[in-house]
């Protein structure tokens, strides 16, 4: 079997899918985007499919993983990593297809019969967090995420703390003491706020901060932590496994996110997870782009003990009229009850796409790109 030809499509909202094709008729999907910049990533894409990948056997992923890695003297970093972590998710649907099976089976069979998935939360004020959460708890998730923080300066008054622990505190009046929230900070807090406002949120308990820091500053995380019994997380912005080895061996976080779809695909997502268990840190997989990564990551998370859960941004306990899932022939194969969700049985990566409503969507100008926040002052705010 051979890789004969490929097709890329960019579809809404900001997401892109691969398509690879056989001289047998197999075909295999990826998701192979970086957001706001999925031009490059395509190019990315087709520069390594078309000048390494054309004429392969696509059942050889390990050897591939390495020639896409190791055959470029600059390596790594956001855009290529998104494009191998795109192609080795399709070379997986292929060969789980090829065999008949799904990929965890290939991967060593199932560790855990079903996978918890949290909610990503939107909205400004502390108001529509907490209504959002509390609709987020009637459809049957466990655990949510909040964006309590907008804009924030290397100092802040005390005024913009308290908004953000307003926010959190609403929250969990809204959701109660049964419902986990993870707090995502997104890189926003400088190292001189981080300690105030940890103490102001750790009296509503958050189940971790995410992205305390920014990745570039992530070694000063460990001397932070004093300050805050909350965990921290960290990982959505490093693509490899040299990159986490690092934060691994130096105790900076507790829990670590890679994406799939940014991380080297399930190959190298899986590595990094079972070499976190080597130090007992727990994988949240961070998902929030399309149902391709999302199975994607299923299918990793049902191989791997570490794997705690799994985000998404896909509203999966609705697949009716779900303009995210419509995708996918059978939007509700991902079956969901109680906030977990089960991985599909059927083989490769466990989803069917409907690839007359991606060329349909594929139409559309599609070109996401990151808003571009300011200060008062005009300085560049961190997004």
């Amino acid at each position: 079997m051979k890789i004969v030809d490929y097709e890329l499509y960019n579809v809404p909202p900001r997401w892109v899918f691969l398509k690879l094709i056989t001289d047998e008729g197999i075909v295999g999907w990826g998701e192979p985007v970086t957001e706001g910049n999925s031009r490059a990533s395509s190019a990315a894409v087709a520069d390594i499919v078309e000048m390494y990948l054309m004429g392969k056997d696509p059942l050889e992923i390990n050897r591939h993983w390495q020639a896409m890695y190791r055959g470029k003297h600059f390596r790594g970093g956001a855009i290529l990593m998104s494009a191998i972590s795109g192609i080795d998710q399709a070379l997986w649907d292929i060969k789980g297809k090829h065999y008949g099976t799904p990929v965890y089976e290939l991967m060593g069979g199932a560790v855990k019969d079903q996978v918890e998935t949290y909610q990503w939360i939107g909205g400004d004020e502390a108001s529509e967090i907490a209504a959002a959460a509390a609709r987020a708890k009637e459809n049957g998730y466990n655990t949510i995420k909040i964006v309590p923080i907008s804009r924030m300066k290397y100092i802040e008054d005390p005024s913009v703390l308290d908004d953000a622990s307003e926010a959190l505190k609403i929250t969990r009046e809204h959701v109660g003491d049964e419902i986990d929230i993870a707090v995502d900070l997104r890189g926003r807090v400088s190292q001189s706020m981080l300690k105030p406002i940890m103490e102001r949120l750790d009296r509503y308990d958050p189940m971790f901060y995410e992205d305390p820091l920014r990745p570039e500053y992530v070694d000063h995380l460990y001397r932070l932590k004093q300050y805050t019994r909350t965990p921290f997380a960290s990982g959505e912005q490093l693509y490899t496994r040299w990159q986490y080895r690092t934060v691994l061996s130096d105790r900076s976080v507790d829990l670590i996110q890679p994406n799939p779809s940014h991380s080297g695909g399930l190959t190298e997502t899986h590595r990094i997870s079972t070499m976190a268990e080597a130090y007992d840190i727990g994988i949240f997989l961070h998902c929030p782009l399309g149902p391709i990564s999302f199975a994607s990551g299923l299918q990793v998370a049902t191989a791997t003990q570490n794997v705690h859960m799994l985000s998404q941004h896909l509203d999966i306990h609705a697949p009716t009229n779900n303009d995210r899932l419509a995708y996918l022939d059978d939007p509700g194969c991902f079956e969901f009850d109680d906030g977990f969700v089960t991985a599909p049985e059927k083989p490769g990566l466990g989803i069917s796409i409907d690839e007359e409503y991606v060329q349909e969507r594929a139409e559309e100008d599609v070109n996401w790109q990151m808003p571009l926040w300011y200060h008062d002052d005009g300085s560049l705010a961190e997004w």
